[in-house]
């Protein structure tokens, strides 16, 4: 049988962009990132961009590029009314690859995964906690905060070994 992996991703740089999504333009712009549309992803210049809420959007580059990035994009804001913010060290990421990695991740969240699309962004419960996925080539893609970092490891983990459900 093959396996489902669970990895911690420590390469993932994440800005954090908080106000009138419409006005949100020329900050995404800066950095070459469209506005994206509701729980989608959004690519350009190497970078992407997922729409987290009516007004809020969150950058990811790699991690090293993270500060800079967030500094482009305070500078586009000028005096508008628009929160950035490097979020990369207060966010744990991990990625869940393998046949069976959406069964795995379906036993710790309601969301219909079935009905999830490539390059749309999920905010859900990853069991007790707040979680974000996206689905990727193999498997997926998951945000926490790095507070609950290790418990959400720890379910992944328990979700894999676990195997996949017997069929009824």
């Amino acid at each position: 049988m093959s396996e489902v992996t669970v990895a911690r991703v420590g390469d993932q740089g994440m800005v954090l962009l908080r106000g009138e999504i419409t006005a949100l333009d020329g900050v995404l712009g800066a950095v070459g990132l469209p506005v994206p549309e509701p729980r989608r992803i959004g690519r350009g210049g190497g970078r992407a961009v997922a729409w987290m809420s009516p007004d809020e959007a969150l950058v990811l580059c790699p991690a090293d590029e993270a500060r800079d990035v967030a500094a482009r994009m305070t500078e586009a804001a000028g005096d508008a009314f628009v929160t950035v913010a490097d979020v990369s060290d207060a966010r744990a990421v991990f990625d869940l690859r393998g046949p069976w990695a959406d069964e795995a991740l379906a036993k710790l969240t309601p969301a219909d995964l079935a009905a999830v699309e490539e390059d749309e962004m999920r905010r859900s419960r990853l069991a007790q906690v707040a979680g974000a996925f996206w689905r990727e080539e193999g498997g997926w893609r998951i945000v926490c905060f790095r507070s609950v970092g290790t418990y959400v490891h720890d379910l992944l983990d328990n979700a894999v070994a676990g195997g996949p459900l017997a069929p009824a």
